[in-house]
């Protein structure tokens, strides 16, 4: 068992030296997450993918069937691949009044500093319950939290309050724009490239189907802009991430794949972008492909299509999180987190954390040491509030 008292520094170390890279399972921290909170007397409830590689972790400090307080964090990391670190991502470097290491800032120091306090939330007897979910493959679609929230009901009663503890420098979020992602894949025919009009270029009619993704971008901007949402940018953006296709100058390309998304405006038609690119698929670009050849065609895939989170002016999650926070405003922004999907079933949530969001996904990733210390202040905050609540 491991030992039941860390520093919030000792616990960021611990977490940072596992690589739970999205792409590799996340059980050896969730692991030891499990005996740790069991050898302080609490529960975790695991909800493994359908693999059983990865799982999330649900566990209740305090009466199970009071409104609580839900602690969420995403257990997963970006990967380091190619980046140029000065030092090893899984292991914490402290310079400067900083922490470096993959996950410092987005988001293994909320988790940290919740796990460090919880032999306090756990040997107090609180009135409120404190609840920690820990999520997994966040960073590629927020695949995990959907799993648990399913599940929360039959952990306990509903939530009074949901933080999310993505790095918002410990302001307070209450609205941010929702992630659809997908993969369009344009199936050609290969010729000779001299005989271009007997075959079905794929990678031409990817870049068709960009390009009409770029019309949508500028209407976007150009036509649906909100400058008093507070959002920047203040309307729906839409992206061509990555884009790969054929094997040779001299043949017409087989097949193109590409990545795109859109990241939505709260209360915006998460469904009108796809319906519109599906419509000039069918009406448009198939009918010329399949003049050519019947056999061609293009798939869509549905990466991602996690919800935003819609302002809530109010809350019992807004007005607790501002008062911890010591804040009389909430802010927005433009990324997206799993509070979109917390709401969505019905439970109240903002974002707030340690860290900044601009040293998210880039090599030598830090937290400001200050940024760790202000977030122990509102946990201590939280564990005053769940005591005389």
């Amino acid at each position: 068992m491991p030992d039941n008292r860390y520093s919030a520094i000792e616990m960021i170390k611990k977490l940072i030296s596992f690589d739970t890279t999205s792409r590799l399972s996340n059980l050896e921290l969730i692991h030891f997450v499990s005996d740790y909170l069991s050898s302080l007397g609490v529960e975790s409830n695991l909800i493994h993918d359908a693999g059983g590689e990865k799982a999330n972790l649900y566990a209740t400090i305090g009466p199970p069937d009071v409104p609580g307080i839900v602690l969420s964090g995403h257990t997963d990391v970006v990967p380091v691949d190619g980046q140029a670190w000065d030092s090893d991502p899984f292991e914490v470097v402290e310079k400067d009044g900083k922490l470096y290491g993959r996950g410092t800032s987005d988001m293994k120091s909320f988790i940290a500093i919740a796990l460090a306090m919880a032999p306090e939330f756990a040997t107090t007897k609180l009135k409120t319950p404190i609840h920690l979910a820990l999520s997994f493959d966040e960073e590629v679609g927020c695949i995990g939290a959907p799993l648990m929230i399913a599940k929360m009901d039959q952990f306990g009663a509903k939530p009074r309050a949901v933080i999310v503890g993505e790095p918002t420098l410990m302001s307070v979020v209450n609205a941010h724009k929702g992630v659809c992602s997908f993969y369009t894949t344009v199936h050609g025919l290969e010729r000779h490239s001299s005989e271009i009009d007997r075959g079905v270029n794929a990678v031409a009619y990817a870049a068709e189907l960009v390009h009409f993704l770029s019309g949508i971008s500028d209407e976007m901007r150009d036509q649906r802009s909100q400058p008093e949402s507070g959002f920047n940018p203040p309307y729906t953006t839409v992206h061509v991430g990555t884009i790969q296709g054929g094997t040779a100058q001299n043949i017409v390309p087989l097949h193109c794949t590409f990545s795109w998304e859109y990241r939505l405006m709260p209360g915006a038609d998460a469904n009108e972008i796809r319906d519109r690119f599906q419509t000039y698929v069918d009406d448009v670009v198939l009918p010329k492909m399949h003049a050519v050849d019947k056999s061609t065609g293009i798939e869509t895939e549905v990466r991602a299509f996690v919800p935003g989170l819609a302002p809530e002016d109010g809350s019992s999650a807004e007005a607790l999180v501002l008062a911890l926070a010591r804040k009389n405003t909430t802010e927005v922004v433009a990324y997206g987190t799993e509070a979109g999907q917390f709401q969505e079933a019905g439970n109240p949530a903002v974002v707030c954390g340690p860290g900044s969001i601009a040293q998210a996904h880039k090599p030598n990733e830090f937290i400001e040491l200050s940024e760790v210390r202000a977030c122990e202040q509102f946990m201590r905050r939280l564990l005053d509030e769940v005591c005389a609540a």
